[in-house]
């Protein structure tokens, strides 16, 4: 199969890739949903500077003019943080037809893993992960993301799955599917603002070379599937779990009321918390990104030593 029509890595993520140099992934959603303009683009910015100060080169994704991007440039990533929620959020099923017309598309967790997968890159840093949310049920509303998590050999680092979904059966639906649940110097699934939630991970990990090396194991049996690590936000910037679940429920009821479904709830549940914390939220999450980025960044370059 030829894929080189639909996929355009970027020199500098090519390079790297043939000299074995690290490489991480990072995802656009965030860029174009996740936060206001022109702060989007400063955050995106800024988490690529992370990486390179810690001896990785970033591969932002997305879709450009109907191609997968693997490494996007600094006119690209303005091009998604000025577009905002007019760039179409990109699941996998969205892929086919935004390639077919030549649009635009901003990545989520689930498209960012198949861009680097086709890239031949490992480790994707993220903020958090969509999982089984709150009432599935009766909604079936379950995200993506765990389900390309069983099948891509990508490790994703985030800070948990989002605290506006239902841990437990996030959880639950990972354990099915095989993929391992890593709490980095943690044995307690991190909650997204909050550095605790009452739910244990799989394993507990304190090292970038542990994790390199369990990836590493898993590579080398060729297991399918990612390997899911969750990365507590710092103390300093961890948020009161009353505060902030107090927030996500009155949003969570709002939503309900204007009856927003589908891949529209995470992004206005993230605006509306924001809004109701007064830009608390918002502020954790940018920092939680930026210690995960610098997480990945000590991962890959372990992961090179292995190979």
């Amino acid at each position: 199969m030829d894929i080189s029509k639909y996929l355009e890595v970027s020199e500098e993520v090519k390079d790297a890739l043939k000299n074995n140099r690290p490489v991480v992934a990072l995802e656009s959603t965030i860029i174009s949903h996740g936060m206001p303009y022109p702060q989007n683009v400063e955050t995106a910015l800024n988490v690529e500077k992370i990486i390179r100060d810690n001896g990785a080169v970033p591969a932002t994704c997305a879709i450009i003019k109907g191609h997968l991007k693997c490494g996007l440039s600094k006119d690209e990533i303005e091009l998604l943080g000025k577009g905002g929620s007019d760039i179409p959020k990109a699941s996998r099923r969205d892929i086919p037809v935004l390639l077919s017309r030549g649009s635009n598309g901003a990545t989520t967790v689930t498209t960012t893993m198949m861009i680097a997968s086709l890239a031949g890159v490992r480790i994707f840093a993220t903020g958090g992960i969509g999982g089984v949310h709150r009432g599935a049920e009766t909604t079936m509303d379950i995200s993506a993301d765990l389900e390309e998590l069983s099948s891509t050999r990508v490790m994703v680092i985030c800070a948990g799955a989002k605290s506006i979904l239902d841990l437990g059966l996030t959880l639950e639906y990972l354990e099915t599917k095989g993929v391992p649940v890593i709490g980095y110097g943690t044995e307690e699934l991190p909650a997204f603002y909050t550095r605790k939630s009452g739910f244990k991970v799989d394993y507990r990990i304190d090292t970038p070379e542990e994790l390199a090396k369990a990836f590493k194991v898993k590579e080398d049996l060729d297991l399918k599937g990612g390997m899911l690590v969750t990365n507590p936000i710092p103390e300093q910037y961890s948020m009161d779990p009353d505060v902030i679940n107090r927030a996500i429920d009155e949003a969570i009821a709002e939503c309900e009321e204007k009856n927003i479904k589908g891949k529209q709830t995470t992004p206005f549940l993230l605006a509306r918390i924001a809004e109701i914390t007064g830009g608390d939220s918002l502020a954790s999450n940018i920092r939680l990104v930026y210690n995960n980025a610098e997480l990945a960044a000590k991962t890959a370059a372990e992961l090179c030593k292995l190979r």
